[in-house]
């Protein structure tokens, strides 16, 4: 068996272990749903990951030992993982191949030469690292913007899965919606078509995984090389070189990606996999300037502090910025968060959703609660995106830890956030409108959202009594036929007998018979129709912030009830009220 052959049923077997580790990445009872799978072992094997949030942290979270493996192959293999196993490179080496298979040889060889621009995913590199590597407390981990894994990760589990589910419905057990999925799409359908212009163009130009790789394979013991200078100079082995790396003459082994296509094509059998240097010469270092090293340096030094200039980890947070429970303290959070969208792909009620920028450049992408677009809010008895987190930025916790039970009783439940009135948009509050759906839908108990009753008089009606006949009142207006017949709505009379009416039409009010007037009205007096309202409250120290009661909220548009991140339990500065002594 040819080893292009062998090359290619890797490609497919990591590749469709990938999408199968997507797929299984949800909560159910069926074969295919979450079983103990392995879903994070392409992230955890990401060196870009781990270094990211190793100089962002301080600490290497246990499962990304994973990526010490990966690194140490690459000191011996060369970029095996880009050209056998990485997803979205197969991904990108398959388009390439269909855009190009019906050219010539002549453009293909032009297509695969060395270009100085490959030099940008260094630049790419340089600067997310030096982001996370700040020399403060305030470093930011952005390498999840364009690191492959997480961006393909994205990608499957925001983009095509969501889709692919809408028309079959297999995977998930209700279609998933997933805010701003035209950026997802934009970017993932660019980085796939540009293989059609050039050969696995983000591979070449814009990945910051490959580039580490490129360094890392400098110091490869096996590589790809000539066997002898001297050859007859067809090209043939520049005709498929998945990474430009110009096997005919100097080989560039930091952009070699060992598709081991030029082997394949060397009709005279020069080129081989060794360990010694090629004998047509080899150049190891990566094609980067003085200066593009410093500006890209620079660059990532000074974006820091710009990013934060708004001060939207200080004073000026964002309060509609609701992390999962778990979730560290914010600035933590960012030092791990790779914007993978594991915790979003889980959540069985799809209340998990990829932050935009009006909170900030650094909240691209990273999980937040948006408690309208699932089937609920955040489930009670529910720590899924917790256990899925592949950096810990959303730590593993109980449900004993998140009840606030067991051990923890003494620390309390989690809080995400808290729940307001909004009493210019609630019907109790504003409209005279009996409701109570948000108290009945708290799932807190003791319930954190509790009423009080009131009686209020309605619009027009203060009423005329023409007439009393046992349990029927007559009156003088006109009346809109069985308005008053929900059972709401009560009939008072001197201020001090309230009766429930039953019935009504355009011309008389029916009381209850169970509820007769000790004194009946007499013609000519004055009525009143008072409907009977539970207004609902907010318990803050009750309120975990789940936002069940926002989701299920009757009123459209903008909802009457809201949760805030404020209170929320890993921030204890963000408290809504200060601790009396």
């Amino acid at each position: 068996m040819k080893i292009v052959t062998v090359r290619r049923i890797s490609q497919i077997f990591f590749f469709s272990m990938f999408v199968w580790f997507c797929i299984v990445s949800t909560i159910g009872e069926r074969f295919w749903q979450l079983r103990g799978w392995p879903v994070n072992w392409f992230l955890q094997l990401d060196p870009l990951a781990a270094i990211g949030t190793a100089l962002t942290t301080h600490t290497l979270y246990r499962p990304l030992l994973w990526s010490l493996l990966t690194i140490v192959l690459t000191i011996i293999l060369g970029r095996f993982f880009c050209g056998w196993i990485c997803p979205f490179g197969a991904l990108h080496q398959f388009v390439g191949y269909l855009g190009n298979r019906r050219k010539k040889t002549a453009q293909k060889i032009q297509l695969n030469k060395y270009r100085k621009a490959q030099c940008i995913k260094y630049l790419i590199l340089i600067f997310f690292l030096f982001m996370a590597a700040f020399p403060s407390l305030a470093a930011t981990l952005q390498t999840g913007l364009l690191d492959p894994i997480p961006l393909v990760t994205r990608s499957f589990n925001l983009l095509l899965l969501p889709i692919i589910d809408r028309t079959v419905n297999f995977v998930s057990v209700s279609p998933r919606f997933y805010e701003g999925a035209w950026l997802t799409l934009t970017i993932f359908l660019t980085a796939v078509l540009l293989n059609l212009v050039i050969p696995r163009f983000y591979c070449r130009f814009l990945c910051p995984l490959g580039a580490l790789f490129a360094i890392i394979s400098r110091f490869a013991v096996w590589r790809i090389g000539k066997k002898q200078n001297e050859c007859s100079n067809c090209n043939l082995c520049n005709k498929a070189c998945e990474g430009a790396c110009h096997p005919s003459g100097n080989i560039r082994i930091s952009e070699c990606v060992l598709c081991v296509n030029c082997r394949e094509d060397c009709k005279d059998d020069l080129i081989v996999y060794q360990t010694r240097p090629s004998l047509a010469g080899e150049i190891t270092n990566p094609d980067i300037s003085r200066r593009g090293f410093t500006l890209s340096l620079a660059s990532g030094i000074f974006a820091v502090p710009a990013v934060r200039l708004s001060n939207k980890l200080g004073s000026n947070w964002h309060h509609q910025v609701i992390r999962p429970p778990g979730s560290l303290r914010e600035e933590e959070f960012l030092k791990r968060c790779i914007k993978c969208g594991q915790c979003m792909r889980i959540c069985p009620t799809n209340v998990i959703q990829p932050g935009g920028i009006q909170p900030g450049m650094e909240n691209l992408w990273t999980p937040v609660l948006n408690n309208r677009i699932g089937s609920s809010g955040c489930q009670l008895n529910c720590v899924a995106c917790g256990q899925m987190c592949p950096t810990s930025a959303i730590r593993p916790i109980t449900l004993d830890e998140k009840h606030g039970t067991g051990e923890f009783a003494k620390a309390g439940p989690i809080k995400v956030g808290t729940a307001f009135f909004d009493r210019n948009r609630c019907l109790p509050w504003a409209m005279d409108k009996p409701c109570i759906v948000c108290e009945e839908n708290c799932p807190v108990s003791p319930k954190a959202i509790y009423t009080q009753e009131y009686f209020n008089t309605v619009r027009d009606g203060i009423l005329t009594v023409k007439k009393v006949d046992a349990n029927i009142i007559e009156v003088e207006q006109i009346l809109i036929p069985d308005k008053f017949a929900t059972g709401d709505y009560y009939c008072l009379v001197d201020d001090n007998e309230r009766r429930n009416i039953t019935a009504n039409d355009k011309i008389s009010l029916q009381i209850s018979p169970d509820e007769q007037f000790d004194k009946t009205p007499a013609p000519g007096g004055i009525i009143e129709v008072q409907v009977r309202l539970q207004k609902p409250y907010v318990d803050i120290e009750k309120c975990i912030g789940c936002g069940v009661c926002e989701h299920e909220c009757p009123v459209s548009g903008k909802k009457a009830i809201r949760v805030s991140a404020v209170g929320e339990t890993r921030s204890p500065e963000r408290k809504l009220l200060l601790k009396t002594r």
